[in-house]
Formats: structure tokens, C-alpha cells, sequence
């Protein structure tokens, strides 16, 4: 089972990809857009990558207020997820975002990377840090892992 995670902003959408066994998330690329609401060309390169690298489901980054409020950044989010399940059939998970850029952010800094390297490559490691909290949650709860699987299953019409 492999997952993709998406850091869904404005202008961007940072991608990462999970390896069969859920140990890490790999940041993947950076796919960008003139204008927020110009996604066609970013579903297209979304389900492509989703072809290329076997994805079995997504990780869309839910981003809450500190409060655990919804406000439109995360509204936004839900929308973006609602078409993905629609364009690709794939399940698709809201997970909590909060504070992942700003740990791209430090983790990037810490790395001495220079302004313009971190520009164009934070939202895909905020995708990764997303998608391994993800992973880590599916670690310790069995039962959502197993809904997550047969889900999958379903999907592809097998059953375990």
C-alpha cells in the first residue's frame, strides 16, 4: 500500500509519496499554478504521479486554526480533497496540518538552505512531514489502518 500526501496552498501543492511499508515519506516535487483557482493542469499532474508511483490513497493536509477551528484555508482543502476523491476514485484523508510548514521551515533552516532553494522546495517537505504523521498514526491504531485497507480493497475489488 502506498500513500501520496498533498500540501494543498494557493499556488502550490507540495507532494510526497510513502514506500510500501509506511517508514518514510519521500518529498517528491512542487506542482504550481498561476492562479488559486486554475486546477486543472495541477489534477492532471496529481493523477499522473498517482499512475507513475502505484498510489493507493491520499493524505490532503486539513489546515485547522490553533483553536481546531475551520476556517477558509481548510475549507478550501476540503474541496480540493472532495474532487480528488471524485477524479481518482482514491481515498482520500483529511489530515491535520498545523504548524507543518513551519517545521519545513526550521528543518530546511537547519539544513543552511539558501532563500531561494527553500522557496521552491518547503511545500513539498511540509507534504512529507504531513504524510509521515499520517504513517505514524496508522502505526499505532490498527483499526484505522485496517478501514484504510479495506477501503483500498474495495476499491480495487479484492478482499483480505
Amino acid at each position: 500500500m502506498k500513500l501520496m500526501g498533498l500540501d494543498y496552498g494557493a499556488a502550490t501543492v507540495g507532494v510526497a509519496v510513502s514506500d510500501d511499508l509506511f517508514l518514510t515519506a519521500q518529498a517528491v516535487e512542487v506542482v504550481r499554478r498561476k492562479h488559486e483557482t486554475k486546477l486543472r493542469q495541477t489534477y492532471q499532474r496529481i493523477e499522473e504521479l498517482i499512475a507513475e508511483r502505484g498510489i493507493d490513497a491520499l493524505v490532503v493536509g486539513y489546515p485547522k486554526h490553533l483553536d481546531n477551528s475551520v476556517g477558509e484555508r481548510a475549507k478550501l482543502s476540503e474541496e480540493f480533497a472532495a474532487a480528488l476523491r471524485r477524479r481518482t476514485g482514491l481515498p482520500v484523508v483529511l489530515w491535520d496540518e498545523r504548524l507543518t510548514t513551519v517545521m519545513a521551515h526550521r528543518i530546511l533552516d537547519a539544513g543552511e538552505v539558501g532563500q531561494e532553494k527553500k522557496r521552491k522546495v518547503v511545500d513539498q517537505i511540509a507534504a512529507a512531514i504531513i504524510l509521515e504523521s499520517y504513517m505514524d498514526y496508522l502505526k499505532g491504531h490498527e483499526e484505522a489502518r485496517k478501514e484504510l485497507e479495506d477501503k483500498i480493497s474495495e476499491r480495487k475489488g479484492t478482499y483480505h
